[in-house]
């Protein structure tokens, strides 16, 4: 099997299955208890949250467990509304957003507020400039994403952090960085955000746990309310073997060498497929792990399907929006043709540049068979 769709999920690595079973069958307190158990499971809670914060150059007591990046993306923007609602009711994000981002941004419109959308131009790419003159004296949240998980379009999220504190002061700054994470090397103390989402099975950890990057100073009311855990922004008792399986991920993660790895395997992958009769290149592709090529005339799942017969796998976009045509690529203007032709290849820690050899074999393969 050549797994080629790290976009969508990535496979567990050793060191989070290890954490996650020793989670399961030796520390399997409740950390808030205050017996031996309790406490050494609240020492595994801490190790996990250093270990999340570090890759993300952030101070632990900032980083708050959710249950994945769509619940922090949703905790960001809700909260920031209840916040500031009363100061003003203009927000602004990109056309080209997860549905995490857009969905409450549509449920926010339903309550009067209005939201200003950035349209990307024909490489996915949001120009700083088009946030500039989107900004305005009542606008209370800019939410854009690092790295777009469809084309691989990295944002120009520092200098918006910028024009955004010069034009809108009042304003919080939230990144969705689900496809950034040790992806792209960030210090989430430096970068000058307010809020930064971040997901566990984006970076080999697994399913189901998440965190939300609060900056210092910063108070949001609470996303849920109970017990009080997460220093009482997100009560629930914490699902302890998917955090320290994020948390062990995390350290596994090496941001001095993978981003380079990744991004060989990337030119690599380029340079093979350019040679695959009718192929195009789609988006800016500057992350260093995701490829998006479209064989127009072509439709995607016949490409998917050929490409699966060989054990290689890849995606027609978003796992997300799966059946539906991707408004990611609709927005940068793209011929219908194109569109419905698009495959996503996204490279993760256990791909080799062979895969990327097989990958160019069966696309050969895949076109000649169909047209």
């Amino acid at each position: 099997m050549i797994y080629l769709d790290n976009s969508a999920t990535t496979k567990p690595c050793a060191e989070a299955v290890a954490a996650m079973t020793e989670m399961l069958t030796e520390d399997w307190g409740n950390p808030s208890s205050v017996h031996s158990l309790g406490v050494q499971a609240e020492r595994r809670l801490k190790e996990a949250r250093r270990q999340v914060a570090a890759l993300m150059g952030a101070e632990p007591e900032r980083v708050f467990f959710t249950s994945g990046g769509t619940e922090a993306d949703n905790w960001a923007i809700f909260s920031t509304a209840r916040r500031l609602g009363k100061r003003g009711r203009h927000i602004i994000t990109t056309a080209v957003e997860h549905h995490a981002v857009l969905h409450p941004m549509e449920q926010l419109e339903a309550q009067g507020f209005e939201v200003t959308y950035l349209r990307p131009d024909e490489t996915g790419y949001v120009p700083v400039e088009t946030l500039e003159a989107a900004l305005r004296p009542d606008t209370i949240l800019v939410s854009v994403m690092m790295v777009n998980n469809e084309t691989g379009a990295v944002m120009p999220v520092e200098p918006m952090i910028r024009a955004t504190r010069r034009k809108s002061p009042q304003a919080l700054f939230h990144i969705d960085a689900v496809q950034g994470l040790g992806k792209l090397p960030f210090r989430a103390k430096t970068l000058g955000a307010d809020l930064i989402s971040v997901s566990g099975h984006k970076v080999h950890g697994p399913k189901g746990v998440g965190a939300l990057y609060i900056k210092k100073g910063l108070t949001l009311p609470p996303l849920i309310s109970g017990g009080g855990q997460e220093s009482g922004l997100r009560s629930g008792t914490e699902a302890m073997p998917a955090i320290v399986g994020f948390g062990a991920a995390c350290a596994a993660l090496d941001l001095k060498t993978e981003p380079a790895r990744l991004a060989a395997l990337r030119d690599r992958c380029r340079e093979a497929l350019a040679d695959v009769p009718g192929l195009v290149f789609l988006g800016r592709g500057d992350a260093p792990h995701i490829v998006t090529v479209s064989v127009p005339g072509l439709r995607s799942q016949g490409l998917i399907n050929c490409l699966q017969e060989r054990g290689i796998y890849v995606s027609a976009g978003s796992a997300c929006a799966r059946g539906h045509r991707s408004h990611v690529l609709e927005a940068m203007g793209l011929d219908p043709r194109v569109i419905d032709g698009a495959i996503r290849i996204s490279f993760g820690r256990d791909n080799t540049p062979e895969d990327v050899d097989a990958l160019k074999e069966a696309m050969l393969e895949a076109v000649k068979r169909l047209q």
